[in-house]
């Protein structure tokens, strides 16, 4: 999935920022446009993508049932398939869960469905595992800190829900692919000015945070004592064990 923009919050409402974010994901960046956002990765950037996949597979068992939160058109859900017996992709954009549901194969293990991820639908413990990987924790044009909670929420007890966020180190590659992004016109130009830190800002939009971002909704949603295990280093994800009630 690619990093959705976040609306600096001193140009617009809150409200207001949330609406054009979703209107972003919907109508700019989702289904074929999403896909070549993905395609135009630099090889750094696909090897960083591919580790975290890799470090979520090394987590999955074959009877689980995984949902991922902010599932795009299907890249990394099709991943979770080969390994989990089940996978449930959520996203609010229909345009990309319509390509998803065109690329599933016949025998795929994937659902689809339209959904609010800090509302979701499902029961309590319905999943065995929870994904929001590649910097959706950021990304979400949602309120985040709803989102970290209603997470563990379908997450069966001793399950496990798994966050990304993209590390300092990684800032090079990050802005050599949003200039890629920009260049082919799937995002607005880049503005230089404002663009420092970890931080993209893309005409009014800021499409890109750090991992700093991340660990202060961790601390905000599930407070400041909340263990993190396996963190494979940099930043680059960590995931959150559900202890059995």
């Amino acid at each position: 999935m690619a990093p959705a923009p976040q609306v600096m919050p001193e140009k617009l409402g809150r409200r207001e920022a949330r609406l054009r974010v979703q209107g972003y994901y919907s109508t700019k960046l989702s289904g074929d446009r999403l896909q070549q956002c993905c395609e135009l990765t630099p090889t750094r950037v696909k090897q960083y993508l591919e580790a975290e996949i890799e470090f979520v597979l090394s987590r999955l068992r074959p009877t689980d049932s995984v949902l991922e939160l902010g599932c795009g058109y299907g890249r990394v859900a099709f991943r979770l398939a080969d390994v989990a017996a089940r996978v449930a992709g959520v996203d609010t954009s229909s345009v990309s869960l319509t390509l998803a549901r065109q690329l599933a194969r016949p025998e795929s293990r994937c659902l689809f469905l339209q959904m609010d991820a800090s509302a979701l639908t499902f029961g309590d413990g319905t999943f065995d595992v929870v994904v929001c990987v590649q910097n959706g924790i950021c990304a979400f044009a949602l309120d985040a800190v709803r989102l970290v909670r209603e997470a563990p929420r379908v997450t069966r007890p001793g399950g496990r829900v798994v966050f990304s966020s993209y590390s300092a180190g990684f800032w090079p590659e990050r802005l050599q692919w949003f200039e890629s992004q920009a260049a082919a016109g799937l995002v607005d130009p880049i503005d230089n000015d404002q663009t420092e830190n970890g931080t993209v800002v893309c005409g009014v939009e800021v499409v890109g945070r750090a991992v700093e971002a991340a660990c202060q909704i961790f601390v905000e949603a599930l407070g400041p004592e909340t263990p993190m295990f396996d963190r494979p280093g940099r930043g680059q994800a960590s995931s959150v064990q559900r202890r059995p009630a």
